[in-house]
Parts: structure tokens; C-alpha cells; sequence
């Protein structure tokens, strides 16, 4: 190497010189796995790592194998012949084919098969009612149950990230799923790939051949015709967006199963005094305490329009008012709770005696709120009928107040890793009761039975129930039960398809042809 120019002026000898200055030694980061993508910033010289703000997803650790592609496909090809249709039979078909071809690579814990069962049972529901605001419902909330399913976990960030996460592993997905495909296609071997080309050719002979013995003869063509889907260019290419979906949501699945992402917890919060987390606490029960007592002299009373007449309301109006308002507070007290418990001091015994105390108090007058809530409600309903919405609120109310149970419970202890599970699973239970409740012919029967009462019913509003309401409202005398049967009669015209078949619709189709409406009513 050529020396340097050295710059002009006198040079000490080197041992003589002033010593380099060295910075301090630190120890080695770890290494980072490979194919872990940090969602926070990268390191900087002399800086500390920051950790993930939100999730970390891992490199699968193998690519997508042959069982897994089968199995999407499969899924994918009995969605795309069940599909498209009303809902009914193909819900739960497809609901059961996409985790069955996920059992290779899905979690086999007690919480995974809960939830996973969970899910399935809720998309049964489209096969058993007709009602679609409830096998909406239902199907919305059975995609995060088997999300959860396959990543697990047992706090709350779990729970949710989750629930969560199967809409942005699909985008991690899809190029693992690539990948191995194109690994598997290069090591299929020479008998692998003569099969597969022979099934193929298979599959467009049966289709060539069997489109022109269906032309060619109308009683094998009304033969087929039931099991052979509609292929014609619009229904084909809604039938391939549909296989290309179902494939590529199992495909998401077995990566969340096999790549499960790690969700970062935010960090502890540092507990408040005694003293600054009673008095707001306190002063909400005394507030809670209150209340209540002001009820229970209403409740109680022998003559409550007397008692109520400075309001200027009835007992009837007074009992009609504010439902919605004391549903809010219930919302907000799991609210409070939540952020108490997790700032609330419990280092030492007089402490965690305090927090049960406050808290359980807290607990015990939000469930009287919760009565009161109903209360009101059932009136409400007594007076004026049952609606989809009134029984919908009805149940949800239920709900919260077995939320507040379980808190209550959990906070005998101050610790329930299991409260988040119970959580989930309470309200996907409470969703699927409801569903088989029936809720339209629920709130058909209810009212049914006020009409008889009565004598008053809104006749357009139970016309524009669901299938599930015929047999209440065949119940009706007429010219109302033909009023409002009408509606139900003219879309029930229409058999479903064997792909699309629903308990509901085939009861209230024999129904109505043993017992026909009147064409012309007079309503």
C-alpha cells in the first residue's frame, strides 16, 4: 500500500503520540430470524432497537405442500359448485370443507377446537333459518372465530390480533403459496404429472360429451340438469372468482396455522395511588347507588302514576324511556372496570381488598341497571309489539349483563387468563341460541298473540319477516293471515336448488300449499 502524505508541521514518534480514542464495547444484538419483518424502525448506530409497534409475522417454516393444495382446491370447487345461491346448504358445506382441508396444519388445543366448533355450528344457521339479518350475523362473526382458531393465544391482544389477522396474512400468503407451488410443479415427477394430465382430459371429455347428450335428449337432460351447475359465461366467471377465493382462504388459513404472527403487548402500566383511584370510583357507586334506590321506590310503590306525576309521565311512558341510555351505561361500565383494573393497585392485601370491594360493588348495581334496562324493555315490548331490533337489543342486553358476571367473577381473584376466551365464546354462544331460537318466528308468535289480545298488528311489518314467521302467522284469522302471508307466498313461489336448501323455507312451503292464501284479501 502506497503511504500517505503526511501534512506539514513536527510528527511525534507513535508512542508518543495521543491514544485513539476508542468507543465503548457493546455487547451483540441478537441475531434476527430470518424472514421476520419488524413493523417499527430499523437500528441506527448507538441506538437501541425499537421493538414492533403492532405485529411481527414470521417466515413459514416450510412451503405449502401437496395436501394443501388439494385441499384448497377441493374446497374451492365445492364452493364454486354450491355457489352461487340463496343461502342455506352451501354455507355449511363450504364452512366445513375449508377447515377440513386446513386439519393438516390447524392447532389441536382444547381452544382451537372450541372455537373452531363454534364457527362451524354458526354457519349451520343458514341451512336452519331463513332470517338474514341472522345468518349474517352469524357468518360475519364465524371468519374472526376461525381466525382465532388457528393462531390461539389467551390474552386479550391475542384474542383480537387474532381475530384480525386473516385479511393481512393473505397478503403474506400468496407469495408463500406461489412459491411452493412452483417448488412443487418443478419436483413433480414423470407419473405425477401423466395422472394429473389425464384427469384433466378426463374432465373436458365428461363436459364436451355430457353438453351434447343433454342437447341432443330432454330426459337426460332433465337428468343432469340438477346436478350439473349452470355454466354459462356469467355464472362461470362468478364461479371462478368464487373457487379462486375459497382456494385462496384456505391457502391464508394454512399460512396463519403455519406462520402464526406474534402481536405485541403495550407495556405495563404503572399503577396509580390508592387514594386517586377510589374517589372516582366511589363516587360513581354512590352515583350507581343512587339510582337504584330511586327505582326501587318506583318498583315498589302502590301507586306509581301518583308517584311519577311530576314527571309528567305515565308508568307506561316512564318505563318506555331511557332504555337506550342505560344500555350505554352498561357498555361504559365494562369500560371503567377495564381501565380500573388495570391501573388499580393490588401490591399488598388492603389493596386488592379495595379493589373487590369498589369493583364488586360497581358490578353488582350495574346488573340492577341491567334489570331496570330489560324491565323497561319487556313493556316496551308488551305494549307495542316485538320487532327484529327490540329483541335484537333484548339479547345483547342479556349479554353484557353475563359480561359483568364474569368480570365479577374474574375480579374475586384479580387474575383470569381465561376471561378473554369466555368472552369471545359467550357471545358467539348467545349468537347461536338466538339463531335457534327462531327470531322471526319469535317475534311472529309475540305478535300472534298481542293481535288476539288486542287486535291491532302491523300486518306490513310481519308481511317482510322471513319464511321462519309462516307458521306463527299462519296462526292469524283471516283476511290477516292472508295479508301477511302474501309477500312471504309469492317469494317462497320458487323452489331452492339442492345446493341452496333450508329447513325453514321447505316447512313453510308445505304449509302453504296444504293451507293456500287468499289471492285478493281485503287488508
Amino acid at each position: 500500500m502506497t503511504d500517505l502524505p503526511q501534512p506539514p508541521g513536527p510528527h511525534l514518534p507513535p508512542h508518543l503520540a495521543e491514544p485513539e480514542r476508542r468507543q465503548p464495547v457493546q455487547a451483540p444484538s441478537p441475531p434476527m430470524p430470518s424472514g421476520v419483518a419488524w413493523s417499527g424502525s430499523a437500528e441506527v448506530a448507538g441506538a437501541t432497537r425499537s421493538e414492533p409497534l403492532l405485529v411481527v409475522w414470521p417466515q413459514a417454516p416450510r412451503p405449502v405442500s401437496s395436501v394443501l393444495v388439494a385441499g384448497a382446491a377441493v374446497a374451492g370447487l365445492l364452493a364454486a359448485t354450491f355457489f352461487p345461491g340463496r343461502l342455506g346448504l352451501n354455507v355449511l358445506v363450504v364452512g366445513v370443507a375449508v377447515p377440513a382441508a386446513l386439519f393438516p396444519v390447524a392447532r389441536r388445543d382444547r381452544t382451537s377446537l372450541v372455537f373452531a366448533a363454534l364457527a362451524v355450528a354458526l354457519l349451520a344457521l343458514p341451512a336452519l333459518v331463513d332470517a338474514g339479518w341472522i345468518t349474517a350475523l352469524a357468518i360475519t362473526l364465524a371468519v374472526p372465530l376461525g381466525s382465532y382458531a388457528l393462531t390461539g393465544g389467551r390474552s386479550w391482544i391475542d384474542l383480537l390480533g387474532g381475530g384480525l389477522s386473516l385479511l393481512p396474512a393473505a397478503w403474506h400468503s400468496v407469495p408463500w403459496a406461489g412459491r411452493g407451488l412452483a417448488t412443487g410443479a418443478r419436483s413433480m415427477s414423470g407419473p405425477t404429472r401423466r395422472m394429473a394430465g389425464s384427469l384433466l382430459v378426463a374432465g373436458v371429455l365428461l363436459g364436451v360429451f355430457g353438453a351434447l347428450f343433454a342437447t341432443a335428449d330432454a330426459a337426460f337432460g332433465r337428468a343432469v340438469s340438477g346436478l350439473v351447475p349452470d355454466l354459462s359465461v356469467g355464472p362461470l366467471i362468478l364461479r371462478i372468482v368464487i373457487f379462486g377465493c375459497t382456494a385462496t382462504l384456505v391457502l391464508t388459513g394454512a399460512f396463519l396455522a403455519v406462520a402464526t404472527p406474534r402481536f405485541n403487548r403495550p407495556p405495563a402500566a404503572s399503577p396509580v395511588g390508592r387514594t386517586p383511584w377510589i374517589i372516582p370510583i366511589a363516587a360513581l357507586d354512590l352515583l350507581f347507588l343512587a339510582f337504584v334506590a330511586v327505582q326501587a321506590d318506583v318498583l315498589l310503590a302502590s301507586d306509581k302514576d301518583r308517584l311519577l306525576r311530576s314527571t309528567g309521565l305515565s308508568y307506561a311512558q316512564y318505563a318506555r324511556q331511557g332504555f337506550w341510555q342505560l344500555l350505554i351505561v352498561t357498555g361504559l361500565v365494562l369500560m371503567v372496570v377495564a381501565v380500573a383494573v388495570r391501573y388499580a393497585p393490588t401490591g399488598n392485601r388492603p389493596d386488592r381488598a379495595t379493589v373487590r370491594t369498589l369493583l364488586g360493588l360497581l358490578c353488582a348495581l350495574t346488573l340492577v341497571v341491567v334489570a331496570v334496562a330489560l324491565r323497561r324493555l319487556y313493556l316496551y315490548e308488551d305494549s307495542y309489539g316485538w320487532t327484529r331490533l327490540r329483541l335484537w337489543v333484548h339479547a345483547f342486553e342479556l349479554w353484557m349483563g353475563l359480561l359483568i358476571v364474569l368480570i365479577a367473577i374474574a375480579g374475586i381473584r384479580l387474575k383470569a387468563a381465561w376471561l378473554p376466551r369466555a368472552f369471545a365464546a359467550s357471545g358467539a354462544v348467545g349468537l347461536l341460541a338466538l339463531g335457534l331460537l327462531n327470531p322471526d318466528g319469535f317475534i311472529a308468535a309475540r305478535n300472534v298473540d298481542h293481535f288476539r289480545h288486542t287486535g291491532k298488528a302491523d300486518l306490513t311489518y310481519l308481511s317482510w319477516l322471513s319464511a321462519d314467521a309462516v307458521p306463527a302467522l299462519d296462526r292469524l284469522p283471516e283476511p290477516q293471515r292472508s295479508c301477511a302471508l302474501r309477500h312471504l307466498d309469492d317469494a317462497l313461489r320458487h323452489g331452492d336448488s339442492w345446493t341452496s336448501l333450508n329447513l325453514s323455507r321447505t316447512r313453510a312451503r308445505a304449509l302453504l300449499r296444504r293451507h293456500p292464501i287468499q289471492r285478493s284479501p281485503t287488508c
